[in-house]
């Protein structure tokens, strides 16, 4: 997959390939797009972000554009390139405003 498969604030169901090759499905949340990679949020796992290179991502499976009341809100300095150059993963909490949290 490439960069322009991608959006900001979209949820995606997608198929992943794991660091051992092996093909696992995976519902995502996308805050940031880089040249290589995106920090996405694994909606149905931990609350952890996770880098992960657009190479790793086989197919989209399914595409929810979310609605800007029900965005998830990371502050601008975590989602820095340069903050996740030797990272690929941060756990880190957001919520929605409109779901009062």
């Amino acid at each position: 997959m490439q960069k322009d498969d991608f959006k900001e604030n979209v949820r995606y169901t997608i198929t992943l390939r794991a660091a051992d090759g092996k093909l696992h499905p995976a519902n995502i949340y996308v805050y940031k797009r880089f040249d290589t990679a995106m920090i996405v949020r694994m909606t149905d796992k931990s609350g952890f972000l996770h880098k992960i290179a657009y190479d790793d991502v086989t197919r989209i499976v399914k595409t929810l554009v979310v609605d800007s009341q029900h965005q998830f809100f990371i502050p601008a300095p975590v989602l820095d390139e340069k903050t996740w150059k030797d990272r690929n993963v941060m756990e880190r909490y957001s919520s929605a405003p409109h779901m009062g949290k």
